[in-house]
């Protein structure tokens, strides 16, 4: 039997999951085509219940003010120490079937990566709102992929039903935070732990793997945290 391919589940709602995915792009060059990607998000009322009645739950906690204003340092700070530009979006009432349910709808029509590209860039460079009809019709412009066909993600049921397997998959695996990795048994989550993933996947498939040193930290940004997984929602 065919090892399982190593997983990443992401959110386009965690800058996290944004720089775990950049530094796993500047490893492994396309990293889509090197792990499965698995959407993970906060489900709709919709959801959520087609989820709990197939016996799965939504594991993640939402996180304190505190703990958010902590993020909105943090992760600006890595950020800058992968030499990325960032504008931190502002999320009103967001709806976030409609970024990650379109991705799904995009990667049917073979345009997974190129849109996951795109929403990457309208969220964390321009700080767009992603979970809006008007900017995801402009992201699936940019990805060569049919508006109509991902804005009617969130009413089709079958992409709605693929959403859902997604999230049953993350309840029955114990997916607690984002981004999280895995390869065969082992676990790794949060940010900080891409350079042992990307260590035991080389042990594991004899694949060179190359751990890009990060560009010097810019004159009155702190390092990484070391008392943090790196990893959010």
């Amino acid at each position: 039997m065919a090892a399982k391919r190593p997983r990443l589940y992401f959110s386009f709602r965690s800058p996290y999951s944004w720089l775990a995915v950049e530094r796993l792009t500047r490893a492994l060059g396309r990293p889509q085509e090197v792990l499965e990607f698995v959407p993970y998000w906060d489900p709709d009322a919709r959801t959520e219940a087609a989820l709990t009645a197939r016996g799965g739950t939504f594991h993640y906690v939402q996180m304190s003010k505190p703990k958010h204003l902590y993020l909105l340092q943090d992760a600006k700070r890595q950020a800058q120490r992968l030499g990325l530009a960032m504008r931190w979006p502002i999320d009103i009432d967001p709806w976030w079937e409609v970024p990650h349910l379109g991705w799904l709808a995009a990667r049917e029509r073979g345009a997974g990566e190129a849109f996951y590209r795109e929403v990457i860039a309208a969220r964390w460079q321009r700080g767009e709102d992603v979970c809006t009809s008007e900017v995801i019709a402009r992201v699936a412009e940019r990805a060569g992929v049919d508006p109509a066909v991902v804005l009617d993600a969130v009413e089709n049921s079958a992409v709605r039903a693929a959403g859902v397997d997604c999230l049953l998959r993350a309840y029955e695996e114990d997916i607690f935070g984002i981004p999280y990795l895995r390869l065969g048994p082992h676990r790794f989550w949060g940010v900080d732990r891409v350079d042992d993933f990307l260590a035991a996947y080389a042990e594991r498939t004899g694949t060179p793997v190359t751990t890009p040193a990060p560009p010097a930290v810019p004159a009155g940004v702190g390092g990484y945290d070391t008392d943090t997984g790196g990893g959010c929602g």
